[in-house]
């Protein structure tokens, strides 16, 4: 550290990790295509990829990668109800075989500090996936809980979407 650094004083501000490095968020956004690509291979669909990218980011308590990967999953055809029951997705019989096991496999990858249940996990999740979709959604995995964490250390908010504004707006109040 050289004196001029040395020498500013610390701020309460978020320091936006994309934009204070942005070779290594560019690095990371390539693994996140690839982890894409890998997906598309395996023939995922967007809508089992927005599914897990909003799991991990409810897991992580991830406010800016559940802002917008809510609204992706809307678009790609996700409904309000999956989306509301995903936390407790276990106990409901609205997921596929194929989409209860990547959602296992997502919790285990995600929750990665118990060995145990992520290799029991793991392995009731290679009876519906096959070792392509495994790989795939390994990867989706690893490269959305880095990106959460990216969005959790960097504090980017999250900005009111137009039409909620003028509601607010309009209303008087933020209730809703």
């Amino acid at each position: 550290m050289d004196e001029t650094t040395a020498a500013q004083p610390h701020t309460t501000r978020s320091v936006f990790l994309d934009k204070a490095h942005p070779a290594a968020w560019r690095a990371l956004n390539g693994l996140g295509l690839k982890a894409k690509e890998a997906a598309d291979e395996a023939g995922l669909d967007q809508t089992l990829i927005e599914l897990l990218n909003v799991r991990i980011s409810q897991i992580n308590g991830c406010a800016y990668c559940l802002d917008l990967h809510v609204g992706d999953a809307v678009k790609n055809g996700e409904t309000a109800q999956r989306l509301a029951v995903l936390p407790a997705w276990r106990d409901t019989d609205l997921f596929t075989e194929k989409e209860s096991a990547a959602l296992t496999l997502a919790e285990a990858i995600t929750n990665i500090s118990d060995a145990a249940a992520r290799e029991h996990e793991g392995r009731l999740a290679r009876k519906h996936l096959n070792d392509a979709e495994f790989s795939a959604i390994s990867w989706l995995v690893i490269a959305m809980n880095a990106f959460n964490r990216v969005s959790i250390v960097s504090q980017h908010p999250v900005r009111r979407k137009a039409a909620e504004t003028q509601k607010a707006a309009g209303d008087g109040n933020d209730n809703g």
